[in-house]
């Protein structure tokens, strides 16, 4: 089942789907491909790592045949990329199946791209996420054509090796977090061999043979002299019972209905857990990737009908055995009936052994199709593929001046809610400490959990702070004092497979400048676009780092906000004048009342900024929202620097 997947995209982003894909983000065809050639095999190789672990390979799997992917994706590029709002909804989808995918988020590796090819960051994000959403969808409609499976899943990954190293660096690589190129190829290959011998290949599903019984050599005479027996006490047992029934159905009409409707109901009930047995049998050899099919491609109904064909076929043959059997007589057909619906599946089959040719008889069929409805009803309850976990789990805490931390954390289970609720009580006593824990069972595992005792003593430091998301940690306050060591005791206590990193506001000040400036270079090269939610993205890229409580403008802001105004100056001396909300939103520090006063203020401070450079005043409405509507939490630095922020929008 292998595949070319750097040949599939290249495939699936035609010349001509590459054209529209630059005209929307501001560049060449030659640009735009240079980014998709960098970007692709560095995702590709992001995936091989991810597969190469177990959890990784059904993880990486599940993500793959989600009804988030798209297996039609190459029929739809042409379509999604001949317009703005397409190229945005493609560009979010791929970069948030990227960031499940490899576990980290994807504007490390874009950042990177940028470097490398001379392109604006703003423009190789939005294309990364697009090839990974290609990728994907390439991958997905490669797995549902060939019926591929988790366990084949690794091998498939080895095979693009050959295709993907010639265009691998270190520096690719270490965007990614995989190392050098030398120690990712000598490495990742033995271990998707190995995952992918450990993981269970779905076995072809077995057919229902009869009882075989150890060979027996019997001499031919013995076999042709045997004596056929005689079953003629069983006519008279059964004529004997027919009229037993007959003489208490006229004795006691109403009563003997009742009893006759209970044990149709009783032998229908137990009927269904026989019929349902065979159920994964007739669903295929690979019901893993069926139930993803079924969910995610609207192909149930295929699936259901193989199941109704085996169940209608093994029903109508128990029906016409049963029917066979009560052929003597009509008066004991209701008797005979009745046994026999253990064997046909339930109360129609029964009733259609009265007929004499029972395999043909509506009730037989009736029988058929309500087997096949049981079956079909108990694997839809039953998929082939559980839904694996896809969120990362999370863990925070900040310490108060007097030494008391307050947690925030997202586990999958209950069971991991209780041993961190008890080692947090174990360690802290059980009033030194607050704590938020919640439960969502799409979270993955907590592994940190096994090295929450070398976090403790971090705990009781006042003024630190812990952000844990998977496996990156970023450490602020207190615990970013570097003279305090404690990043590089986490590296020590965590490994190299984590992530470790202290928060910056000043170089996060200057990454987001960069990436402002560069945007706002591409948006007014050639025919710059002047649609108003266009030019909010880019605006959004810049920030406004306001001093605390203060609404004046920041002298580290003027060159970004001149350049913003001379962008909807461009626009509006077209006659394409951009109309924009200008927002001020806070973190949570402080009252909330005072907060939103001070978001107004700042908005309107940035609004007369843009005004005096030349901006229309009416195109312009400024509004302060205080700390509502956060975009990430407030118990870190990191958090309320990117809550306190300046947004546009297009006014509605």
């Amino acid at each position: 089942m292998s595949i070319n997947l750097i040949h599939a995209i290249q495939s699936a982003l035609t010349d001509e789907v590459v054209a529209q894909l630059g005209e929307r983000i501001g560049l060449p065809p030659q640009a735009t491909r240079a980014v998709v050639t960098t970007a692709a095999p560095a995702l590709l190789a992001g995936l091989m790592h991810k597969a190469a672990t177990l959890e990784g390979a059904r993880s990486l799997f599940a993500i793959a045949v989600s009804p988030d992917v798209d297996a039609r994706i190459a029929e739809q590029l042409p379509h999604l990329t001949d317009s703005t709002r397409g190229v945005s909804e493609l560009e979010g989808a791929g970069r948030a199946l990227l960031e499940r995918s490899l576990d980290r988020r994807a504007e490390s590796l874009s950042d990177e791209v940028a470097v490398q090819t001379g392109v604006p960051a703003h423009a190789t994000h939005a294309i990364t996420g697009i090839v990974g959403a290609t990728m994907l969808g390439m991958l997905k409609q490669h797995l549902l054509k060939s019926q591929g499976s988790v366990g084949q899943l690794p091998a498939l990954l080895s095979h693009q090796m050959p295709l993907i190293a010639p265009y691998l660096n270190d520096r690719l690589l270490g965007a990614l977090g995989l190392g050098t190129v030398g120690a990712f190829t000598g490495g990742v290959l033995g271990q998707l061999k190995a995952v992918s011998a450990h993981i269970e290949h779905p076995m072809p599903a077995a057919k229902p043979t009869p009882e075989v019984t150890a060979a027996v050599h019997v001499p031919a005479d013995a076999v042709v002299g045997e004596k056929r027996r005689s079953h003629a006490w069983l006519w008279w047992l059964l004529l004997a019972l027919g009229l037993g029934a007959a003489l208490l159905a006229y004795l006691f009409p109403g009563s003997f209905a009742q009893l006759q409707h209970r044990a149709g109901d009783a032998v229908g009930e137990s009927a269904q857990p026989v019929a349902a047995q065979p159920a994964s049998a007739a669903v295929g050899a690979s019901g893993e990737l069926a139930a993803a099919v079924a969910a995610s491609d609207g192909v149930a109904s295929m699936v259901t009908g193989t199941v109704q064909d085996a169940a209608a076929s093994a029903a109508v043959d128990a029906a016409s055995a049963a029917a066979s059997t009560s052929a003597a007589a009509s008066a004991s057909a209701s008797v005979v009936a009745a046994s026999g619906a253990g064997v046909a599946g339930g109360a129609s089959a029964a009733s259609g052994a009265s007929v004499g040719n029972g395999a043909s008889g509506p009730s037989a069929a009736n029988a058929a199709n309500g087997a096949a409805r049981a079956i079909a009803t108990s694997d839809a309850h039953q998929p082939g593929v559980a839904a694996a976990p896809s969120k990362n789990s999370q863990f925070a805490f900040s310490v108060n001046e007097a030494g008391k931390p307050t947690f925030t954390a997202t586990v999958g289970s209950e069971a991991e809610k209780t041993q961190l609720i008890d080692e947090l009580t174990k360690r802290l006593g059980q009033n030194n400490y607050s704590a938020n824990i919640t439960v969502d069972p799409a979270t993955k595992p907590a592994d940190w959990l096994a090295r929450l005792d070398g976090l403790v003593p971090l705990m009781s430091v006042p003024g630190a702070e812990l952000k844990l998301d998977g496996t990156r940690i970023e450490l602020s306050g207190a615990a970013a004092n570097a003279k305090l060591g404690w990043q590089s005791a986490l590296k020590s206590l965590f490994g190299a497979s984590y992530d470790i990193g202290a928060f910056d506001p000043e170089h996060a000040v200057e990454q987001a400048t960069a990436n402002f400036r560069s945007a706002v270079k591409a948006l007014l090269t050639g025919n710059p676009t002047c649609v108003a939610a266009d030019i909010a993205k880019v605006l959004n890229l810049q920030v406004i780092n306001f001093g605390s409580s203060s609404a004046r403008v920041p002298a580290t802001a003027n060159e970004d906000l001149g350049q913003s105004a001379r962008v909807l100056n461009a626009c509006a001396r077209n006659g394409r004048v951009a109309k924009l909300e200008v927002a001020g939103y806070s973190d949570n520090v402080g009252g909330e009342q005072a907060n939103l006063q001070l978001s107004k203020e700042r908005a309107e401070a940035v609004r007369s900024y843009l005004v005096k450079a030349g901006v229309p005043g009416d195109s312009l409405r400024a509004q302060g929202y205080g700390q509502a509507h956060p975009i990430a939490g407030n118990d870190t630095a990191s958090g309320r620097f990117a809550n306190r922020r300046i947004e546009f929008s297009a006014q509605q």
